[in-house]
Formats: C-alpha cells, sequence, structure tokens
C-alpha cells in the first residue's frame, strides 16, 4: 500500500536542499506518526545523513540546540524544524541517557534506537514510508509495542515505562503484551528518572481524553516509584471525568481529591510542579466537597476564598466529579459527602452572576475602608489592624450593602489605641 504524507513546505525544502547535497533525509518519529493517524503534528522532526558540520555548512544559520547529539535547528519563516544526524546509542549508564552517541550513515540503525514502533517510522516523498518495525501494522492495531526487546528498550531508558502508559491514553491504544510485562517488571528503574520528567509525563497522561489510564500507574507497581505519597493513593477510586477542562491544575487537582489538601500539595512538591499549580490544587481539593450553600451569603464567603477563575473552576469541578461519590465518606478521617445537586448548583451559578453583576465585595481589595483609613481613625498598625479588616470584610459578606467607608468606621472597635500626638 503506498503511503503518502503531506509534509509542510519548510520542510521539504530542507530535505530537498540535504538530497541536493547528496544525503538522506526524511521527517520522522511523531510527526509521522500523527501524520497517519489523520492527525495535524504539532512538530516536524528531520533526520539526515548529514553530520551537524554538514547540516550548517548547508544552511549557513543554524541553531544548536543539540549538538553533543547531533541535533541543530533550522528556521523557515517563524517556524523551526530540528535536524538530527542518524545515529546509534553508547552503552546507557544512567537508565536514562546514552554515555555516547555514534554517528552513522543507516537510517535503520538510527529507527532501532527509538522507542516504540509506532515512533519508529520515516517518511520522504522520494523513498515513500519507512517502516522496518511494523509500525504501521501497530498502529492500525492500535497498540503500543516495543522495538525490538522491551527489556533493553526500558532498561536505557527508564522513563519510556511512563511514556507507554501516557501514549496509551493519548492514542487510546492498548499495551502489547511482552512490552507490558517488561514495563511491570522493571518498574523500579524510575527510581533513576528526575520527577520533573516523571511529572512531565504524569501531567501529559492526565491532560489526555482518557485521564483514568492513570490508575494503571498503581495497578501496574508503579507508584511507588512516582511519590511516596503519591503511592498511598486507592486506585479504585481515582475517578477523573474526560469532560473536566484538559487544564494543568484541574486536572490534577481531580486525580488527588481523596487525599487532604495538605497530602495534594506534598505530593505535587515530591514531583517539582510550580508554586502557582500547586496553589490552585491545594484550593480545588480542600473545597470541592465543601458546601457552598445557596445563599448569596455563603456564595460570597467561598468566593472570597479564592480568586474568581478558581472558583468558576471550583464549580466546575462539582459539577463533573462529584456525583460519583455521593453519600460516601471520600477522603479518610472526612463526613459523608453529599454533593450538591445539579439543580442547586444551577442556582449557586445564577446567584453567582448576580454577585458579580452587582460588584458586591468579596475580597479585601474592594473593601470601601482600607489600612490607611484605620491609621487615620487611629489605629496603630499591626496584627490587630488585619483583623479589623478582616471582621470588616466577613461583615460585608453577610450584608454587601453595609460596604461604604462611613458606616463601617461605624463598626471599628472604639477602643482604638491613639497614635502619639
Amino acid at each position: 500500500m503506498s503511503v503518502v504524507i503531506h509534509v509542510p513546505r519548510g520542510a521539504e525544502e530542507i530535505i530537498e536542499k540535504l538530497n541536493d547535497h547528496g544525503f538522506e533525509a526524511y521527517v520522522v518519529g511523531g510527526c509521522v506518526r500523527d501524520s497517519l493517524l489523520g492527525k495535524e503534528p504539532e512538530d516536524w522532526d528531520i533526520t539526515t545523513s548529514a553530520k551537524p558540520e554538514q547540516v550548517k555548512e548547508i544552511f549557513g544559520r543554524t541553531i544548536d540546540t543539540g549538538i553533543k547529539h547531533g541535533t541543530v535547528t533550522i528556521m523557515r519563516g517563524r517556524k523551526g524544524y530540528e535536524v538530527t544526524t542518524f545515529r546509534i546509542d553508547g552503552e546507557y549508564e544512567d537508565g536514562r541517557h546514552p554515555r555516547s552517541v555514534e554517528f552513522t550513515s543507516s537510517l535503520i540503525e538510527d529507527l532501532k534506537r527509538r522507542d516504540f514502533t509506532i515512533n519508529a517510522m520515516a517518511y520522504c516523498e522520494q523513498t515513500g514510508l519507512v517502516d522496518v518495525f511494523g509500525g504501521l501494522k501497530d498502529l492500525e492495531d492500535r497498540r503500543i509495542c516495543c522495538v525490538g526487546n522491551a527489556y533493553d528498550r526500558f532498561t536505557e531508558d527508564a522513563l519510556r515505562i511512563l511514556r507507554a502508559l501516557r501514549f496509551s491514553a493519548q492514542l487510546g491504544f492498548g499495551i502489547e503484551k511482552k512490552t507490558e510485562t517488561a514495563l511491570r517488571e522493571l518498574a523500579s528503574n524510575l527510581h533513576k528518572v528526575s520527577r520533573e520528567r516523571v511529572q512531565a509525563e504524569l501531567t501529559r497522561l492526565l491532560l489526555s481524553k482518557r485521564p483514568d489510564t492513570v490508575r494503571k500507574v498503581f495497578e501496574w507497581g508503579l507508584s511507588p516509584y512516582v511519590s511516596a505519597a503519591f503511592a498511598e493513593m486507592d486506585a479504585a477510586r481515582i475517578s477523573i471525568n474526560p469532560q473536566l477542562p484538559a487544564v494543568k491544575h484541574m486536572r490534577w487537582a481531580a486525580c488527588l481529591r481523596q487525599l487532604s489538601a495538605q497530602k495534594a500539595a506534598q505530593v505535587l512538591r515530591e514531583l517539582k510542579l510550580d508554586n502557582d499549580t500547586i496553589s490552585r490544587v491545594k484550593i480545588l481539593v480542600e473545597w470541592w466537597d465543601q458546601p457552598v450553600g445557596t445563599k448569596e451569603a455563603d456564595i460570597r464567603r467561598t468566593m472570597s476564598r479564592m480568586s474568581p477563575e478558581l472558583y468558576d473552576d471550583l464549580l466546575e469541578m462539582k459539577e463533573l466529579c462529584a456525583a460519583e461519590t455521593r453519600g460516601e465518606p471520600f477522603r479518610e478521617g472526612t463526613r459523608n459527602f453529599v454533593p450538591e445537586t445539579p439543580e442547586e448548583l444551577c442556582d449557586i451559578r445564577h446567584h453567582t452572576e448576580t454577585i458579580r453583576t452587582r460588584g458586591d465585595c468579596i475580597s479585601l481589595k474592594t473593601l470601601a475602608v482600607t489600612g490607611a483609613d484605620l491609621i487615620q481613625a487611629g489605629m496603630s498598625p499591626g496584627k490587630e489592624m488585619g483583623h479589623v479588616l478582616e471582621r470588616l470584610l466577613e461583615l460585608v459578606l453577610e450584608r454587601p450593602e453595609l460596604n461604604t467607608r462611613e458606616r463601617l468606621l461605624k463598626e471599628v472597635p472604639t477602643t482604638i489605641s491613639k497614635k502619639p500626638t
């Protein structure tokens, strides 16, 4: 069967120029896989028999993005194309990186070193599809299968263990039996992988259309090598609605919501997530099973505890992730959880819109009295001033009509310590 892939003009120009100088060149890897699946590739990587210095000489202006491993980037307009020399990886000493790489003139030798058959295909218009490991058949059969011996591939680079699960989640493919067996038996090799890389693969898995695939991390014995706190979760209770927006903090919050907010934050710290994501996840995990209430005062109080965007995320999480835990204690040590009904959530959204349209005060930023006002009224700066402002905010969360400077100053304690004259 003849396979035709529509390669973008920029990549085609690079391939043609390399061919004109007597070198082989192909698009390779994920872009070939995605094209065969009818998807638009994000990147188009090129592999060539030309050595890096030859590529640099041919194109003149290049960027050394990975010169040690034979990769340079060539710009075509605003688009960059990575061009990598055919190579053979040397011995893997740390379970992640080859000690050395050897450039080769053989495309087949280059494809041999790749992780999965579906990622080990190359294409150019002249030659057509180069598929010596059965990647096209595995795409048709919807399976993830290692190139060559699965034990060798996972021993070389343990991150491939999580990549297999991530591709399974993203593509909806099963994992071939020998590949699964090797993956499970070599799970302990994951301790060699940096937590940042582990986190990146798990995040991409969670952002896929099949986020519940993360349960296999537990079922296949990988979780102890992800994070000690992560491994404490009960896989049977992980349920992530795929309709939840594919946003990092929302998917991680859904995944970790059986934990306490503190424990969820610990997991993410162990995985080296950024502080902003950790903060958002912590708030969502803390509040997702707390009733908002249908009274406007209760809604304002909840809104005051987080940013407007995160509050909206919380409501969406409640709508999509709460129903399966109705009436059961979801987190250890918590009360039985009875989530809001769809009707109650509809009322909450209606009241939220009213509160926002009316411009009710829900934070110290919009409180009619400031610290400067209290100092002018005779209060000394310090902790007590902060407590007074918090009490005034609580007052207007209950009764928003009181949010005027004159009215609130009347509520300030009369026993204010006067400033020295």
